[in-house]
């Protein structure tokens, strides 16, 4: 049986880009309302609803666990833009499941 959850968060990035993975200590922390049980998979997805700032905001997650997982801002390189990693607040929507 699958279960379901889903929430929303704002976030702004005032750090660079991150380029080193596993590197997490700028990530945001979310946990889940409710635990999903031991021993299932997890999956999250984000989409970033809102259009704040100009540059496009990638979106980095780590570490996702029955618990919770971990997020960030990227913003992505293109068009002739230079990201610098900073980004103003939006906000965020995910959605995360067993399967």
């Amino acid at each position: 049986m699958s279960m379901i959850q889903s929430g929303k968060l704002t976030m702004d990035s005032s750090h660079s880009t991150e380029t080193q993975g596993g590197k997490t200590d700028t990530f945001k922390q979310v946990t889940f309302p409710t635990p999903f049980p031991s021993g299932t998979d997890v999956v999250v997805q984000v989409t970033v609803q809102t259009f704040n700032g100009p540059e496009t905001p990638g979106v980095r997650l780590h570490e996702v666990t029955n618990k919770g997982f971990k997020v960030r801002f990227n913003e992505i390189y293109g068009g002739g833009v230079t990201a610098d990693g900073k980004h103003t607040t939006e906000t965020v929507g995910w959605t995360a499941y067993t399967v």
